[in-house]
């Protein structure tokens, strides 16, 4: 594999996390051509299997898992927790960092052309594969995503803000687009799978019911909404554009925590976000200060703009009275 050289000696990107970073966006450049012949080359988007979670695994998932586990044996990585993996995998005995990823998430978007990507959070390793990823998510040292779309880019952060970095198609190599990524303070745009609105707590209700009355609303203004199902994209929209993005519990069976990883999805992007200076939540509580009590373990997930995140945060304050008077006046689908 084609070496990232121009991201060597940023002074923006540690050391001794440099090897890693460096070996993450390499496959991440691979995969990228992979993706970009689509259907010219080996189907991408076929079904192979179920993952340890229960959920389709795609061909592109397995691919990218492996291509990733291969890179990283000799970049320090003692500890490779991947989504499309049941356990914690030892990578090198002396390796001093403990990384988790989701090699490809947003694999139901495969075959039609939409933006996907890789979500990776890195911590230092502890003697234990559990005690190294089940922790409080503010312990990570690192994370990002790579996202596969028009642009193939890098956003990660080292806990001294979001950088974005961008892969030149003319070089091969993934050059500095923003040193510092900052969620806009302002937008007219929220994203949530409507669908299930019938399955939703009141406090997400009336969250989203005044987002619906637009200029008619407590807001006095009106909203779009955006669903992509994919994670990457809808981060990295929110990262360029703000707003608010919710994947929260609901009332069907599995799903009172969501359905979203804590470990391999909501730690690194609430991480990325907060860098950011956005805020991340499980609708009420800092994801950051959270702890997985299991390696696949979900979690609800809110992140954006702060204002918007704290206001949904909010409604979950108020007592159950309040919520439902309000809800009961705001509900746009109450029969």
């Amino acid at each position: 594999m084609k070496s990232t050289e121009t991201i060597i000696g940023n002074e923006q990107i540690p050391a001794d996390l440099f090897p890693l970073i460096d070996g993450l966006c390499t496959v991440g450049a691979e995969l990228a051509k992979t993706i970009a012949r689509g259907s010219l080359g080996q189907t991408l988007g076929g079904a192979v299997g179920e993952n340890s979670d229960g959920d389709q695994q795609k061909a592109l998932d397995v691919m990218a898992d492996e291509a990733f586990a291969n890179a990283l044996k000799s970049l320090g990585v003692r500890w490779y927790a991947s989504e499309e993996q049941e356990v914690v995998v030892e990578l090198d005995p002396n390796g001093k960092y403990a990384l988790a990823i989701d090699p490809l998430d947003g694999s139901s978007n495969i075959d039609v052309n939409v933006s996907i990507g890789t979500i990776f959070s890195i911590f230092e390793a502890k003697e234990g594969a559990d005690e190294s990823f089940l922790r409080p998510a503010s312990e990570q040292i690192a994370a990002g995503y790579i996202i596969f779309g028009p642009q193939t880019g890098l956003m990660v952060t080292f806990g001294n803000g979001t950088q974005f970095y961008i892969l030149n198609p003319d070089t091969g190599r993934y050059e500095m687009a923003n040193d510092h990524v900052v969620v806009p303070k302002d937008s007219i745009e929220y994203a949530i799978n409507a669908s299930n609105y019938r399955h939703w707590s009141k406090p997400v209700k009336a969250y989203i019911d005044d987002c619906i009355a637009g200029t008619d609303g407590i807001h006095e203004r009106n909203f779009n909404m955006r669903w992509v199902a994919s994670l990457v994209a809808e981060t990295h929209r929110i990262l360029t554009r703000g707003g608010i993005f919710l994947y929260p519990s609901d009332s069907r069976d599995g799903y009172a925590n969501g359905r979203l990883r804590m470990v391999y999805e909501c730690a690194p992007m609430a991480f990325l976000v907060e860098q950011a200076e956005g805020h991340a939540t499980n609708e009420h509580d800092r994801i950051l200060d959270q702890t997985a009590t299991e390696l696949h373990a979900r979690t609800p997930l809110v992140f954006g703009t702060p204002m918007k995140v704290d206001r949904l945060s909010s409604y979950h304050d108020l007592p159950e009275k309040e919520v439902s008077a309000l809800f009961g006046a705001r509900g746009l689908f109450r029969k």
